[in-house]
């Protein structure tokens, strides 16, 4: 079943509502076979995706994010949630000791991770490095204030923002069925099954195309994301580069995992961990050992 938006489609004891949204195939499981009611949580889920998407994307005009990012160092009036996001931004700054920096999406500038062999030059680099760094940016609940060429990107972090966000919607409404809601990756599962089994989801290994393996995890409840390079990356004279960048560099992490999956009660939080552990480059494993949560770690 079809509705324009989003796709429905019945298997085995569940329905799967399927749509596009953040650059990313985004589907929901759902533990009905109630048609009615699996389309509607879809379409919850689906305006929701969009909202989030139409607020906080970077390539969209007018919206927050286009106001805030072309404020050429005016202050500009914030709503609520987006100072949520901004105290999370902060608490991902000061938990990786700066290397969380949302305002180092300006290096896109310079770094075009296609898969080529083309590296930016040095001074292409330098002239962006002034235009990094959370600790200048100024704001409170109703406000904020960006230095002129500086611009804040929340990629990072808005993918699992919006599936945290769908799946309490879906269980404000059905509060006594699992959902898993998954985008391209990012999981929630909202609650137990009723038939106590458990989900069977599928990460990829990072492997080039002929040898990738697919891994099935069984998820009960929570959250799971994946960060890596398998998509987003240079390739220069044997070396590869990550998209993941150093903030207080400018150059990808020196000996960063290929992939990283990380399983937490949240999938902001999972997420957070999964490119925390990214930016520690060659002690992913140690820095994950040491949060005590389920990981799988890939070079």
């Amino acid at each position: 079943m079809s509705t324009g938006s989003f796709n429905l489609e019945q298997k085995g004891d569940h329905m799967i509502g399927r749509f596009s949204a953040m650059a990313s195939p985004c589907e929901l499981l759902i533990e009905t076979q109630d048609s009615l009611l699996a389309n509607h949580l879809t379409s919850l889920a689906y305006k929701e995706t969009k909202r989030i998407e139409q607020k906080f994307s970077r390539y969209l005009p007018n919206n927050p994010m286009a106001k805030i990012n072309h404020s050429m160092g005016k202050t500009v009036v914030i709503d609520e949630e987006v100072f949520r996001l901004l105290e999370f931004a902060n608490s991902c700054f000061e938990l990786s000791e700066g290397m969380f920096d949302i305002t180092s999406g300006v290096l896109r500038r310079a770094w075009k991770f296609d898969g080529s062999d083309k590296l930016p030059t040095p001074e292409a680099v330098k002239a962006l490095m002034p235009y990094i760094g959370w600790q200048k940016i100024k704001y409170d609940q109703s406000s904020i204030t960006l230095a002129k060429g500086m611009e804040l990107d929340f990629g990072g972090i808005g993918k699992e923002y919006a599936v945290d966000c769908v799946a309490k919607l879906c269980n404000e409404y059905t509060p006594t069925i699992s959902v898993v809601v998954n985008f391209g990756g990012d999981i929630q599962v909202t609650r137990p099954r009723q038939n106590k089994q458990s989900w069977h989801i599928g990460i990829e290994s990072p492997e080039d195309e002929s040898k990738k393996t697919t891994h099935t995890l069984k998820i009960i409840n929570g959250g799971l994301a994946t960060s890596g390079d398998a998509k987003r990356y240079l390739l220069k004279d044997a070396k590869r580069y990550s998209h993941i960048l150093n903030p207080e560099t400018g150059y990808p992490i020196e000996k960063a995992a290929r992939s990283v999956t990380v399983a937490a009660p949240h999938c902001i939080q999972a997420g957070l961990l999964a490119t925390m552990a990214l930016l520690k480059g060659p002690n992913a494993e140690v820095f994950l050992e040491q949060q005590d949560v389920k990981f799988w770690c890939y070079r």
